[in-house]
């Protein structure tokens, strides 16, 4: 029903420069995005902007999803911590390029949120996706070291916790700043941290210990 969308979204998205890479492109064509929309707002599940989920939060633009898979670099089978897991389709989207032999850990701090990603997850046969309720901002001491971390809510800093978790080397991304923040690339290879602006870009407050 939604492939014609799917496929005009991502041949707009191609051309937008948004998705730079053939991984990230299949697997924004392999992934439904409605199964991880309300119901009543599916008609809306292939337009690029941002749709509410419920509990003040938001299933980010697919646009931003590309920006931060492409600026991250994930490679098969890498470990990756995921901080604020909404509906699921961003872990999804991240299952694809990690392929099975990857591992995605992420965290969402409201439990009826985790619940139903859990499930839209379940849904589309994704098995490489583990969600954990809690504080996102102290990440997830259990499983580290991870290749990749990335935040998809605004922090007001990059949290310590989360760069003394990632792996070296490894790519840590963050939205930085209020809800109107830049995001934030940071790299850490060699004992050392290198870290890039990529621009302007609008997500929920992260909340908790090192949030808002």
């Amino acid at each position: 029903m939604f492939e014609q969308e799917r496929d005009r979204l991502v041949r707009n998205l191609c051309k937008e420069g948004y998705i730079k890479t053939k991984l990230v492109k299949q697997a924004f064509l392999t992934v439904p995005r409605e199964e991880f929309i309300p119901d009543f707002l599916k008609n809306y599940s292939y337009v690029d902007t941002p749709l509410d989920i419920g509990n003040g939060q938001t299933i980010s633009a697919p646009h931003m999803v590309a920006i931060m898979c492409e600026a991250l670099d994930i490679k098969k089978g890498q470990r990756i911590l995921e901080i604020g897991t909404g509906s699921g389709y961003h872990a999804a989207i991240v299952s694809q390029l990690v392929r099975e032999t990857g591992r995605i850990y992420t965290i969402e701090r409201f439990e009826s949120l985790a619940i139903k990603a859990k499930q839209n997850l379940q849904t589309i046969n994704c098995s490489n996706v583990i969600v954990e309720v809690g504080d996102g901002s102290c990440g997830l001491p259990l499983h580290q070291p991870y290749d990749r971390i990335y935040v998809t809510c605004a922090a007001p800093s990059i949290p310590q916790p989360l760069i003394d978790q990632l792996r070296d080397p490894g790519k840590l991304l963050v939205p930085v700043g209020d809800m109107y923040c830049e995001l934030t690339l940071l790299e850490k290879e060699k004992q050392k941290h290198t870290v890039h602006h990529l621009g302007g870009c609008v997500f929920v407050p992260l909340v908790g210990r090192y949030g808002h």
